[in-house]
């Protein structure tokens, strides 16, 4: 198993193939916008949204500078519950963790909510190796665990299916007679009835975290389906699967997260279910687990703080920003190769796998500074994307070819008189060859370009051409005579 990996191919052939699929463009389409417009009306409601992301911002800079300290408290406060702490290092550790409990109380189906960290680590295969039946909860998990997918997006998993594919797995899938589907709620209603039966049957119940609340030992989820809170609550033992940068310090700063969360992720005020787990059930409790457990893992977490990428460990994963990515809506989530698409996965994927093919990701940006001006907690993407740009160069993770090109490039852009001698020529040719049309359908080595837009020509004189003319002109005692 290889962690956040999901398929080979390099992003570039993944972006033909994603470009040319037209099922997947229609539901890019119809899917992308409704987000957008959610969150704008969302946000429009409130009159001090900036100053919600500041306090949101402020919360998660504070659990980070002292993440040590609030991680010992969580495990404390979950102790003092009743919990169990576990601490694993990477996806190989958090597998066997969760396999080994699972076994350890005898589960043979279990059922889990929604979990990037389970998705992260390929917790599922995992499972089905041991001979323990995993069963998705959440709607999109089950649409894509029924057409052995990952998930394209981190709200949204199967938001790259359309409507007829999802009827057509479900066709597949289950007995449906004579029910048809043609009507969203029958879909719904469909996978509610297949999933109800799975919640009692489960032995044990796996739920992500959205955040961990360190003066309580609390996880907390939020969905819009209830699936966490049954996934939780009916089977006799709940794990928590979730990462050591999901601790918060306090109550007060978990109500500053949440004010930005659902707002910046689905344009809602609050999801619909917002659901805090403290330990096991208690002596007064009428239902809840009887064991409960957190397994937290780290998977090169602790490298990336202290480092000029320590900003990306505020990810509260609320998706605003491949919902507002030009490139994310044009080829979809599966072209990231990863479970961390769009801008932010753009970011997290790199650090935490260190793959040669993963450095093309930062490339994969029009670095028109959305994704950062809809960021809940104001992560720097596009800032970071140079970052990681620098270090491909520094390390030389870029072909031959594409390393040369760049060296040649800043070799030429120092030598100004030289550079005037090759681009104003250059500059005459492009225009001349264009004609009249201003602009060139294709060009030599710029098929990545050219393949989907026409290339302008250059239009009047160079830049330092008109320069030079209008300083002539400005200052003619500095005009040169023959």
């Amino acid at each position: 198993m290889s962690g956040v990996q999901i398929q080979e191919p390099d992003f570039i052939a993944r972006s033909r193939g994603a470009l040319d699929d037209d099922n997947l463009q229609q539901a890019l389409e119809k899917a992308g916008s409704g987000f957008v417009h959610k969150r704008q009306a969302a946000i429009e409601r409130v009159p001090n949204f900036e100053a919600m992301r500041d306090r949101a911002l402020r919360a998660r800079q504070r659990a980070l500078k002292n993440l040590d300290i609030y991680l010992l408290h969580f495990e404390k406060k979950v102790q003092e519950a009743g919990g169990q702490v576990h601490w694993v290092e990477t996806p190989e550790q958090m597998r066997e963790t969760v396999v080994g409990l699972c076994r350890q109380y005898e589960a043979k189906t279990v059922t889990k909510g929604k979990s990037m960290v389970g998705e992260e680590v390929e917790l599922n295969e995992a499972l089905e190796e041991a001979g323990i039946g995993p069963q998705e909860t959440d709607l999109g998990e089950y649409v894509i665990q029924l057409a052995h997918e990952r998930p394209s997006h981190i709200v949204a998993p199967a938001l790259h299916k359309t409507k007829a594919q999802v009827q057509a797995l479900f066709r597949d899938n289950h007995p449906l007679g004579e029910r048809d589907l043609d009507a969203v709620e029958s879909i719904v209603n469909e996978a509610r009835d297949v999933i109800r039966e799975r919640f009692l049957q489960a032995d044990v119940g796996i739920t992500g975290a959205n955040m961990l609340i360190a003066e309580t030992g609390t996880a907390a989820i939020v969905t819009n389906e209830g699936n966490g809170d049954l996934t939780a609550t009916l089977p006799k033992t709940h794990i928590v699967t979730t990462s050591i940068d999901k601790v918060i310090p306090t109550w007060k700063d978990a109500s500053a997260i949440l004010r930005v969360l659902a707002r910046s992720a689905t344009g809602q005020d609050i999801t619909t279910y917002t659901t805090f787990f403290t330990g096991p059930k208690g002596a007064q409790d009428k239902d809840g687990p009887e064991n409960f457990h957190i397994v937290l893992m780290d998977n090169r977490r602790t490298d990336i703080l202290g480092t000029e990428f320590q900003d990306m460990l505020h990810c509260i994963r609320c998706g605003a920003c491949m919902n507002h990515c030009p490139v994310y809506q044009s080829v979809g989530g599966h072209t990231y190769n990863s479970v961390y698409p769009g801008p932010m996965g753009a970011v997290l994927t790199p650090l935490l796998r260190h793959g040669k093919d993963d450095y093309q990701l930062p490339n994969a940006s029009t670095f028109c500074g959305r994704c950062e001006s809809v960021c809940p907690v104001r992560i720097p993407l596009p800032g970071l994307m140079r970052k990681l740009r620098d270090k491909e160069q520094r390390e030389a993770t870029r072909s031959k070819a594409s390393t040369m090109a760049v060296k040649l490039f800043c070799r030429l852009s120092r030598r100004p008189g030289l550079y005037r001698r090759l681009t104003s020529p250059a500059v005459t040719v492009l225009r001349w060859l264009a004609g009249s049309r201003g602009r060139f359908r294709s060009l030599p080595m710029m098929s990545g370009w050219t393949r989907y837009r026409d290339f302008s020509a250059p239009q009047g004189s160079s830049f330092q051409t008109q320069w030079r003319q209008q300083q002539r002109q400005s200052h003619p005692e500095n005009r040169r005579h023959g």
